[in-house]
């Protein structure tokens, strides 16, 4: 047996290198990026992966353990291990060597010391010629010399042995054939990687769906800590924010007779592919992470669970939960359905979840049934558990609901895909039902007498307005409902009214019912009746955003830098699933700070959507006024209404929010942030009513610059130079494809001299007549 050959000069140069990244606790000697039979790998020497030379292979100590793994790393990041060969089976000591057996059967660790077998991989069939290679994608592969590439040609491969992190290229799922299952597991802890409590799996009966295990490894005692939602067609129904990313990380579900499986991919730029990964740490959280050279660290795309709603079953059958109502524990019952424990609820225990109200009317005989049950949309939702529901993908919609109809146990149906095709039908309680951006529709089957012509009263004391109130323009009274809960409520005048828009109203307020978002302010009633147009929202304490940013010294500094951050961050995201969501894209229209309403946590709730109309993207159309200050050119000067106006408006109140500075009909804004930038001095921009950033705060002053950045990407005068707002929520929460963004020079210009035309007219509110709910 004779050892790797290594080029003096070499060594050191690869040695130099991994001194200044810092890589002290799985530094290595790179010697190449493969292992012929007959040669060895023994502990400080690696494997680099060719081209790129990203991963490495290598021996390391985890944390502050002392014991030796066998691993395979990020170069930019050696403490970032995301497979483990003898993960349950440690050394302890620097003795270990990896080699290819005599016949070439086997891939080998050895204790160098004792010489027993630590880890090893076998492979079907000798092969004389055998090499041990690790590739660019960071797959560690057993392949026959002689023989050509590709995964067929591959004897043995990492990929089909995970750890706890999952690659671009990489699988999780099941082969139908061999019964083979991929998942990945977390570490036990930050200096142990043997299996730890948590385990990620991808759920094949019913529609596929990520799920998080705690225990039992998914069986025999294991527990449901947190579901994606079922696969859509487009993404995973639960976790609508992978569409942002979608164009860099595509997400690829393969359901078929040979394999249900589910991995991404990464498309490479101008700069190469970005690394990135998928891991289950070892306090049960799943983290998507993508690597940023600029700041040399991990950037976090996503992060499940998120919140409450996300623990599974948190709210029991038949339970829907709301990640905006703290007040209630989160949880509420869906129609029909109430409370089965009340007074554990009171406690806030909502495990035991509902009950429903009146019995189900369905006789079966004769081959079918007999039933005047009728159904419900639940809209917005995380569909329910579909493990014990049953799919058909050919099925119609219709066909679906005849068929539940038909089935005495149907509980709910859904279409099976974000397109309405397919059909899921549960026939057991529903569980883990949760409001979600971008959310897929239940129908939920109820009895008649559910649907009684009868109407439910919600009486409101509505409170003359006052300053307090008539500031906030959503608001133009304050109520108090029967339950002492505070709301606001609006009231259109018949005379602002066209014919067209009283009888748009239904659909307005559908549209306006269907949106459930952290960012947008919910719609909790409303009356249609006679001549009355009347919506009621929560009432939130901490009034509007322009009254902080604006207001007085004490508030204004109540909204420090990261809090401002965060609050961009949010209406972004809102604003995007506006111009994304279920029922098409809806343009806000008039979004600015006084639009902007803030919660008991400062969190924006973005209001005043529900009066904008449903477009096609790039359909115009002149119904509203927008507030100058904020209008886009297009807007201003030919009355052209497309989403990029609303992108144009979220660049304006991203720079007022920052500047503390409003840009009024004048303008002067724009220009003044576009100079500082030219010359360099763009942090002159922010707030000086607030302490500059601290200079060894470099997370915080990078992520400003940014902002600035995107805010001017934002107002540039041509709508097609502007990036998207799915596209600026990627930009935000990670610094990938910001530089691919050119600011066009010259083309963010004061509109002083432009008045905005008159299209539509300003809606006027008054008092509200006790009302119908």
């Amino acid at each position: 047996m004779r050892s790797t050959r290594q080029s003096p000069n070499l060594l050191r140069l690869v040695a130099f290198f991994f001194l200044l990244s810092g890589q002290t606790s799985a530094a290595a000697v790179g010697v190449a990026d493969k292992l012929d039979k007959g040669q060895n790998l023994t502990d400080g020497q690696s494997l680099v992966s060719s081209g790129g030379g990203s991963y490495t292979l290598g021996f390391f100590s985890p944390g502050k353990s002392t014991k030796r793994y066998l691993g395979i790393w990020f170069t930019v990041s050696g403490d970032t291990v995301y497979w483990v060969a003898n993960r349950d089976r440690p050394l302890d000591d620097k003795s270990g060597v990896l080699l290819l057996n005599d016949d070439g059967s086997q891939l080998v660790l050895l204790d160098g010391g004792s010489r027993r077998t630590v880890w090893s991989a076998s492979f079907l069939g000798a092969a004389s010629a055998a090499v041990v290679q690790l590739l660019d994608s960071g797959n560690l592969v057993v392949r026959n010399g002689r023989g050509s590439g590709g995964d067929a040609a591959y004897l043995w491969q990492s990929f089909d042995q995970p750890s706890d992190t999952l690659l671009p290229g990489m699988k999780m799922g099941k082969s139908l054939w061999s019964g083979q299952e991929w998942f990945i597991t977390a570490w036990r802890s930050a200096d142990d990687p043997s299996p730890g409590d948590y385990r990620r799996t991808l759920a094949t009966d019913g529609l596929p769906e990520l799920v998080l295990w705690r225990g039992g490894g998914g069986g025999g005692g294991a527990t449901k800590v947190y579901r994606t939602g079922p696969w859509n067609g487009r993404f995973f129904n639960g976790v609508p924010e992978a569409s942002n990313y979608s164009d860099k990380f595509p997400l690829q579900v393969t359901s078929s007779a040979r394999e249900v499986t589910y991995g991404y991919g990464s498309v490479a730029t101008a700069g190469g592919a970005p690394l990135t990964r998928v891991v289950v740490n070892y306090t049960g959280v799943v983290e998507r992470l993508v690597w940023d050279a600029s700041s040399r660290a991990w950037q976090r795309f996503f992060q499940g669970p998120r919140d409450p709603c996300d623990s599974y079953a948190r709210c029991g059958p038949f339970g829907l939960c709301d990640a905006d109502a703290a007040a209630t524990s989160f949880c509420g019952c869906v129609d029909g359905f109430t409370a089965a424990s009340p007074s554990a609820w009171a406690l806030w225990n909502t495990s035991g979840g509902c009950r429903r109200d009146v019995a189900l009317d369905c006789a079966a005989g004769g081959g079918g049934s007999r039933t005047t049950d009728k159904f419900k949309v639940v809209r917005g939702v995380k569909l329910p558990d579909t493990h014990n529901a049953s799919v058909d993908m050919g099925a119609t919609a219709a066909e679906c609901e005849r068929r539940c109809l038909g089935n005495c146990s149907c509980v709910a149906y859904a279409a099976a895909d974000i397109n309405g095709g397919g059909c899921v039908i549960w026939t057991d309680d529903i569980v883990d039902l949760r409001y979600v951006d971008r959310g897929q529709d239940l129908y939920l089957r109820l009895a008649k007498a559910e649907f009684a012509e009868t109407k439910r009263s919600l009486m409101i004391l509505v409170v003359p307005p006052v300053a307090a109130t008539i500031a906030i323009l959503l608001i133009a009274f304050v109520g108090v409902q029967s339950d002492g809960r505070m709301v606001a409520v609006k009231r259109l005048k018949q005379s602002a009214l066209t014919n067209k828009g009283k009888k748009d109203f239904a659909r307005e307020v559908a549209v306006m019912a269907g949106l459930h978002h952290g960012s947008l302010l919910r719609l909790l009633a409303y009356c249609n009746e006679g001549n009355e147009r009347i919506l009621v929202y929560a009432y939130m304490n901490n009034r509007s955003l322009d009254n902080h940013i604006f207001g007085p010294l004490t508030r204004r500094t109540n909204l420090h830098w990261r809090r401002r951050f965060d609050i961009i961050q949010a209406i972004a995201k809102g604003v995007a699933y506006l111009h994304e969501g279920p029922d098409g894209s809806v343009i806000h229209r008039d979004l600015k700070l006084s639009n902007i309403l803030l919660d008991d946590e400062l969190k924006p709730k973005i209001a005043d959507f529900g009066t904008a109309k449903l477009f096609v993207a790039d359909q115009s159309g002149q119904t509203l006024v927008v507030s100058q200050g904020y209008a886009s050119p297009e807007y201003a000067l030919r009355g052209e209404m497309t989403l990029k106006c609303d992108v144009y408006s979220f660049g304006v109140v991203l720079l007022e929010t920052l500047s503390g500075v409003r840009n009024g009909s004048m303008q002067t804004l724009l220009p003044q942030a576009w100079r500082l930038w030219e010359q360099g001095n763009h942090m002159d921009l922010l707030d000086p009513a607030m302490a500059r950033p601290a200079s060894d705060d470099a997370e915080l002053l990078y992520d400003l610059e940014r902002c600035i950045h995107i805010g001017l990407l934002c107002v540039q005068d041509m709508a097609d130079d502007r990036p998207t707002m799915s596209e600026i929520v990627a930009m935000l929460t990670s610094s990938v494809g910001i530089n691919e963004w050119a600011l066009a020079h010259s083309k963010i210009n004061s509109l002083e001299n432009h008045k905005i035309p008159p299209h539509g007219m300003a809606c006027m509110w008054s008092l509200v007549p006790p009302c119908l709910f």
